[in-house]
C-alpha cells in the first residue's frame, strides 16, 4: 500500500456498527474485487472493494471476510481469509499479506488461509439462520459485468438452496454516508494533496501548455504525497469543457481560453473531488469573469445551504432556482423561461443540466440512503455549472463538504477559487518565470 499505515481502531469500529444492525444469529460475507484483465496476460492493479476495505481494511485480492457474531464458536464470530503468501506466489507477484501482519491492519485475530474457507462456511452456515451477502447496489451503476460478490451468490444458492438470503448493501449504505473523525480525517489528507496538485498546475499553465501536461503535473504532486488520481481526471480547454466526461486531455491550451480542471487524488482509499476553471493566459475576460463569478455565487450559496435534514432533491432545486437568476442576469434565458420552470422543466437546464453534487468518501460517488435526507457526517460535493458551447467555454466549480449540526464545514475553503486569487497566482508565477 502507498499511503501510510491505518489505525485498525477504523475498521474494528466499522464492524462494530455492522454487527449492531444484523439480526440475531445471522451471518455476512463480503469478497475482494476481481483482479481484471487487459489484454494478453496483463491485468489491471486492483481496486479494492470499498465495502471489505470498510470493514477489515484489508487491500489484497480474493480476500473474503465472515462475520458470524453469534456464533457458538468464538473463533468464527469474525474471520478474515487470505491467499497464502506461497515462496512460488511470492516470487512471481511480490509481498503478500502474512496472517499477523492481517490482523495488525485489521484488528481480526482469526486469519486463515483461503483453502479453510469451504469447511468453515459449510459449519456457519449449517448454524445460522439468515445470511447476509452484498451486491453492488448504487443507483446509478451499470452492473453488467458480474463480480466475486455476485459468482459467490450463485454458489451460495447452489450449495445451500433453504437457507434465507439478504443483502448486505442497505446496511452498508447505511453506515458509510455517515464519516467517523477518522474517516474525515483522511478525506481532509486527499484533499491536502488535491490542493498541492492545483497550486502547482497554476503555477505551469500558460498559453501553448497541452493538456495532458497538466495531468502530468497533478499526477506527479499527487504521487509524491502517497495519493493517486481519485478518478480519470478532467483536462478540458475552451470548447472540451462543454462535454461534462471528457477525459482526452489531447488538446492545446490556447491564449484567451479557460481550461476547467475536474481532479482529485485519493488517500487510504479516502477520495477527494475537485474542480477549478481557469484563464489560460492568467486573465479572465469580462464575459468569462461574469460566467465565472455567477457560478461561484451559486456553489458558494449551496454550500450554506447544505443543512441537516434538507433533502437532496430540494437542495438541487433551490441551486436551480438561484441558476434562473443568474442565467437572467448573463443574457442567457428571459423572464418568460423563469416564468415556466418547473422541477421537471428547469429554465437553467440547457446550462446547467447535472446534478449539484453527490456523496463522497471510498468512492468518488459514494453510497447513501436512497431520499435520506443530510445528516450530520455525510460528505457531499458542491458543483454547479454553467455550458457555453455556442461561445467556446464553460465553467464549473466544486468544493468538498462535511455535513454538521452547526452548518456545513467547506474542506476546500484553502483551495484558490476567487477569479481574482487565482489571477494573482498565476500572474506572480508569470512574472517568476
Amino acid at each position: 500500500m502507498r499511503h501510510q499505515a491505518l489505525d485498525s481502531k477504523l475498521f474494528i469500529e466499522n464492524r462494530a456498527k455492522l454487527i449492531s444492525l444484523l439480526p440475531k444469529n445471522s451471518m455476512a460475507i463480503l469478497n475482494a474485487n476481481d483482479v481484471l484483465p487487459t489484454n494478453a496476460d496483463g491485468s489491471i492493479k486492483i481496486i479494492p472493494n470499498a465495502d471489505l476495505f470498510y470493514l477489515s481494511g484489508i487491500e489484497q485480492e480474493e480476500s473474503i471476510l465472515l462475520l458470524y457474531p453469534d456464533a457458538y464458536e468464538p473463533k468464527h464470530r469474525e474471520v478474515l481469509f487470505l491467499r497464502e503468501p506461497t515462496e512460488l506466489l511470492q516470487i512471481w507477484e511480490g509481498t503478500k499479506l502474512t496472517k499477523e501482519r492481517a490482523t495488525e491492519i485489521s484488528g481480526i485475530s482469526n486469519v486463515k488461509w483461503l483453502s479453510e474457507f469451504p469447511l468453515t462456511l459449510r459449519d456457519c452456515m449449517l448454524s445460522a439462520d439468515e445470511v447476509f451477502l452484498n451486491t453492488n447496489e448504487h443507483r446509478r451503476a451499470a452492473v453488467t459485468v458480474e463480480t466475486r460478490d455476485d459468482r459467490f451468490i450463485s454458489q451460495c444458492k447452489r450449495d445451500y438452496p433453504l437457507h434465507t438470503y439478504r443483502r448486505l448493501a442497505p446496511f452498508l449504505h447505511q453506515l458509510r454516508a455517515v464519516k467517523s473523525d477518522l474517516e474525515v480525517e483522511l478525506i481532509k489528507k486527499a484533499v491536502e494533496i488535491t490542493h498541492k496538485g492545483f497550486d502547482r498546475l497554476l503555477k505551469y499553465l500558460k498559453p501553448g501548455v497541452t493538456e495532458f501536461e497538466l495531468e502530468a503535473e497533478l499526477i506527479h504532486e499527487y504521487t509524491r504525497n502517497r495519493g493517486a488520481f481519485a478518478y480519470t481526471p478532467i483536462i478540458a480547454s475552451g470548447k472540451n469543457a462543454c462535454g461534462l466526461h471528457y477525459i482526452d486531455n489531447d488538446q492545446v491550451c490556447e491564449d484567451g481560453d479557460l481550461v476547467l480542471i475536474d481532479t482529485g487524488s485519493n488517500y487510504g482509499n479516502y477520495n477527494s473531488d475537485m474542480t477549478r476553471t481557469i484563464p489560460v493566459s492568467g486573465r479572465f475576460t469580462k464575459r468569462q469573469r461574469d460566467v465565472y463569478d455567477a457560478v461561484l455565487r451559486v456553489m458558494r450559496a449551496s454550500i450554506e445551504g447544505a443543512v441537516v435534514g434538507k433533502a437532496h432533491r430540494d437542495w438541487h432545486h433551490e441551486a436551480q432556482l438561484m441558476m434562473n437568476e443568474e442565467l437572467l442576469g448573463l443574457g442567457l434565458i428571459t423572464k418568460e423561461d423563469v416564468a415556466e420552470h418547473t422541477r421537471d422543466k428547469p429554465a437553467c437546464k440547457k446550462y446547467f443540466m447535472h446534478g449539484l453534487g453527490h456523496p463522497m468518501g471510498l468512492d468518488v460517488h459514494d453510497v447513501a440512503p436512497g431520499h435520506a435526507p443530510f445528516a450530520p457526517g455525510w460528505v457531499l460535493t458542491v458543483e454547479p455549472g454553467i455550458y457555453l458551447p455556442d461561445e467556446g467555454f464553460a465553467v464549473r466549480l466544486e468544493n468538498d463538504i462535511l455535513i454538521t449540526e452547526d452548518g456545513p464545514i467547506d474542506l476546500m475553503k484553502d483551495i484558490p477559487v476567487e477569479a481574482d486569487e487565482i489571477e494573482s497566482i498565476m500572474q506572480t508565477a508569470a512574472s517568476a518565470s
